[in-house]
């Protein structure tokens, strides 16, 4: 039996659906928040008369990309497939297994990384 897994990013204002995460940093902390299109449009908008006569600081430095939903999905299809395989994993963060527990041969994570590569575009672990 097949198990699918879907993730919703509820926007943090209202409850509704959110279209997008939005990363800002203010007073040397960084925060995301999932936002509506209307939601995000706001909070872009009352940032605006700031972000004017602001200068960009840290320049060179790239900041990753904010996690996209299908990133979120992948995530939770690993979780629900290691849960199913009686593998523990964490509910938040790394999708590797928790420390100090056993793990069969079949688990992506005991292959090399080309056999990793090789397994996720089609074919079957063994």
């Amino acid at each position: 039996m097949a198990t699918r897994t879907a993730v919703a990013l509820e926007d943090d204002l209202d409850g509704g659906q959110a279209d997008e995460t939005v990363r800002f940093a203010i007073g040397g902390s960084q925060y995301e928040i999932d936002l509506s299109k209307k939601n995000a449009k706001a909070f872009r908008k009352g940032l605006a008369p700031f972000v004017e006569h602001a200068r960009k600081a840290g320049r060179g430095q790239r900041h990753p990309p904010a996690r996209t939903a299908a990133a979120r999905e992948r995530s939770g299809g690993i979780r629900a497939w290691a849960k199913a395989q009686g593998i523990p994993v964490s509910d938040r963060g790394s999708t590797r297994p928790l420390p100090g527990n056993r793990q069969s041969p079949s688990t992506p994570w005991n292959m090399p990384r080309s056999t990793r590569q090789i397994a996720g575009a089609g074919s079957q672990l063994r």
